[in-house]
């Protein structure tokens, strides 16, 4: 039987932390559907089609042939029924910090709720990426900051292209 989880989030763009819980994501599961949610309210830097690209080209650079267990999606719905429409038992959700926990222990609460055969799996983000969030490479790539040490080197020449850096 395969295990399948899905690693849901806006992934705009790509950071070393969301690669971080990718890692650690395949060492759960057999299958890992990167599930990018589409908010109506939110304008996303990059559209859905150039971060699905940006994924697939950082799971072929950081995970070689595993990244043949890794599949993008998106979704406009409750993140519980993305994963049951793609078959995962599990729903991955990456730590930072305590403020993260708080958040996301409302979250796998009410899901766990609605859905109680898809079971949150956190996963703490690694002491070197712990401080890295899309928005903050999205504000320094933005003000023409160096994101190298933030993103992987494909993503911070997609940042560089699409603000003109």
């Amino acid at each position: 039987m395969t295990r399948t989880a899905l690693y849901p989030g806006s992934f705009d763009p790509v950071t070393n932390g969301h690669i971080d819980i990718l890692r650690q994501s395949l060492a759960l599961a057999d299958r890992v559907v990167v599930a990018i949610g589409i908010h109506p309210g939110k304008k996303p830097l990059f559209s859905l089609e150039e971060r699905r690209e940006m994924i697939h080209t950082v799971a072929q650079e950081s995970f070689g042939a595993d990244a043949a267990r890794i599949e993008v999606v998106a979704f406009d719905n409750l993140v519980v029924e993305a994963a049951r429409a793609q078959g995962a038992s599990l729903l991955i959700r990456g730590l930072r910090d305590g403020t993260d926990l708080d958040y996301e222990m409302q979250m796998a609460g009410t899901n766990g709720a609605i859905a109680p055969d898809v079971h949150t799996v956190f996963l703490p983000a690694s002491p070197t990426v712990r401080h890295i969030a899309a928005t903050l490479v999205r504000q320094i790539a933005g003000m023409g900051g160096d994101v190298s040490p933030l993103a992987p080197a494909s993503v911070v020449r997609e940042l560089a292209r699409k603000l003109g850096n």
